[in-house]
C-alpha cells in the first residue's frame, strides 16, 4: 500500500505533527515550566530550536554542542537555542527524549542564574 495513511484536511499540510514539530511543542512545554519558576531572576529570555548548530570547517570539538547559551546585556535578551538532532541522535525511546531536553534545559538555567540545576527544577538528576 502507497500513500499517506491519513487524508489531510488541508492539502500540502501534513495531517499530524511532524518530528521537528514534535520536538519544538517538548521543548515549549519543558520551557514553560522552568519560566514559569524563574521569570523574575531569568529577566528576558529568548528560546529557540534549531536541528543543527553551525559548526566552522576547524571543529576540533569530540561532541556536538546540544545548546547554545548566548547572554544579553542591557535591552538585548539572553538567547537559549536548543539543537534537535544532536538530542534526537542521543535518545532511543520518547521518554529519553523528554528527559534529554530537561536535562539540556535545567543546565542551561542553571549556568544562567549562577545555581545548581538541581536547584533549577526538582525533576532534574544528574548522571554521573
Amino acid at each position: 500500500m502507497r500513500g499517506p495513511a491519513i487524508t489531510p484536511s488541508l492539502p500540502g499540510r501534513p495531517e499530524l505533527p511532524t518530528r521537528g514539530e514534535r520536538f519544538d511543542e517538548l521543548v515549549l512545554d519543558t520551557v514553560r515550566d522552568i519560566d514559569t519558576r524563574w521569570q523574575e531572576r531569568l529577566g528576558l529570555v529568548e528560546y529557540a530550536v534549531e536541528d543543527t548548530p553551525q559548526l566552522p570547517d576547524d571543529w576540533t570539538g569530540e561532541t556536538v554542542p546540544l545548546a547554545s547559551l548566548v547572554r544579553g546585556h542591557g535591552t538585548t535578551p539572553t538567547k537559549l537555542v536548543v539543537f534537535r538532532r544532536p538530542i534526537e541522535h542521543r535518545c532511543e525511546t520518547r521518554a529519553d527524549l523528554e528527559a534529554m531536553v530537561l536535562t539540556v534545559l535545567v543546565e542551561q538555567v542553571g549556568e544562567l542564574l549562577g545555581i545548581d540545576p538541581e536547584d533549577v527544577d526538582p525533576r532534574y538528576t544528574r548522571d554521573d
